[in-house]
């Protein structure tokens, strides 16, 4: 029975979630640099424009979330598929509010820091545990889903309301988001402030980064950026993602075989 394992292996074999490492924040932060940049290249240069972009990486992550929610354990190609389209997703929400709705940057800011506050309530009240260390359950991993979806549309309404809204520039968005970042990471390792609190902090200040160093890199030069494109930017860190994806594949398939060949049974138990 999975609860009878070490915590170790038990997260290693049945979490639906990846483990915290070095090679997880550089997927995250590409993956959300990839959002920004290829939200644009089918807006604005396929010129499908917003709403019918909308619709299309809407239906993909439906898909991919269902495709998700059907596998037993963390499997790295569609998982980070969703992660993919889900900060694609979250950019366009910001986008449709401000384009759209005309909502300013501000307000935005604050409706999404608003609903992931709930998210973040309402699964610790059921759950009594935000630790992406123990998504063992459908119902942990649906609070997760939700929370990671309004971390990337908060994260691009604070992105776009310091860059652009506030008019301080993309170079600048970059240095003050790795900046926090920086920060929180000093917070957890030199002052050992808690680990799930940083996690997510450090997780919705990821997106406002990737976003900065998104449009920093496709942006023209004559609109504060390195002029290298949407297309460019989003086919190069693509490639980065799916190098990365599969190494983290490699690797968690190589756990679960040792942890086979010591006599552990892998099939996890869902909720």
């Amino acid at each position: 029975m999975t609860h009878t394992l070490p915590e170790h292996i038990r997260t290693i074999l049945f979490n639906r979630v990846p483990e915290i490492t070095f090679a997880f924040w550089v997927i995250k932060i590409l993956s959300t640099t990839t959002g920004e940049t290829f939200a644009d290249y089918i807006n604005v240069d396929l010129g499908l424009g917003l709403s019918i972009t909308s619709w299309i990486m809407g239906g993909l992550l439906v898909l991919a979330l269902i495709a998700q929610f059907a596998t037993r354990r963390y499997t790295s190609g569609i998982y980070w598929t969703v992660v993919v389209l889900i900060s694609i997703v979250g950019t366009l929400l910001t986008d449709n509010l401000t384009d759209v709705l005309g909502f300013p940057l501000w307000m935005s800011t604050l409706a999404f820091s608003a609903l992931l506050a709930a998210t973040f309530g309402i699964w610790f009240y059921r759950e009594r545990t935000l630790s992406i260390h123990t998504i063992f359950s459908r119902r942990r991993e649906a609070f997760y889903w939700i929370a990671i979806l309004f971390t990337f549309a908060l994260g691009t309404a604070a992105g776009d309301l310091i860059s652009e809204g506030l008019g301080l520039g993309y170079l600048f968005g970059t240095i003050l988001f790795a900046s926090l970042i920086g920060v929180i990471a000093i917070a957890r390792f030199a002052f050992r402030v808690n680990v799930v609190f940083c996690f997510w902090a450090a997780y919705v200040l990821t997106r406002p980064l990737g976003a900065s160093i998104g449009d920093l890199l496709s942006q023209a030069p004559a609109d504060g950026g390195f002029g290298v494109g949407a297309t460019a930017t989003s086919v190069v860190f693509l490639v980065i993602i799916v190098g990365v994806a599969a190494y983290l594949g490699i690797k968690v398939a190589r756990q679960r075989r040792a942890a086979a060949l010591d006599g552990v049974v892998v099939e996890p138990v869902l909720a």
